[in-house]
């Protein structure tokens, strides 16, 4: 980013939505996630990383992928990816297309893994996101959600439509 021309500083308005957002972004990933650790012993991250590849076609993510949909680093998505294999909910493979890269494939463990985190998952973004919204402020935040996205720079890895 340049800095060589003269910032456009947030007005009064702006600053309090901008620390709001941020503020609760920041606040609800620990808590969907402390819920998750409590039930069921998995992270946010962890889950997340189990519905991606339950998403793709044949439950398979090139690391490379899976790391940028999840918003993860390459390491820190193969120390995780090697805790689930641990567990027998991932297993890695070379990609059958191009042996230079590997493929994280969830497992049917993995997948049951994550069906039976996925109701109390569900319901606590329920509780503490879509329970709080009518309709039409779901509809805006999801409008406004994919307005900032689109804004993103490219990647071509990242889905078009995410899914949790």
């Amino acid at each position: 980013m340049s800095t060589s021309h003269t910032a456009r500083w947030l007005d009064a308005q702006e600053q309090q939505v901008w620390a709001q957002l941020s503020t609760m972004i920041l606040r609800l990933q620990p808590v969907l996630s402390a819920q998750l650790q409590r039930e069921f012993g998995i992270s946010q991250f962890e889950y997340l990383m189990l519905a991606r590849l339950s998403e793709a076609p044949g439950s398979m993510l090139r690391m490379s992928v899976l790391a940028t949909t999840t918003g993860s680093s390459l390491p820190r998505l193969s120390q995780a990816v090697s805790r689930l294999e641990k567990r027998g909910w991932i297993s890695r493979q070379a990609d059958a297309q191009n042996s230079r890269y590997t493929v994280a494939v969830l497992t049917p463990e993995g997948l049951r893994r994550l069906e039976e985190a996925a109701p109390s998952h569900v319901g606590a973004v329920r509780q503490f996101v879509f329970d709080r919204l009518t309709s039409d402020q779901a509809r805006q935040l999801g409008a406004i959600s994919q307005r900032i996205l689109d804004g993103l720079p490219p990647d071509d890895s990242w889905p078009s439509t995410p899914r949790c």
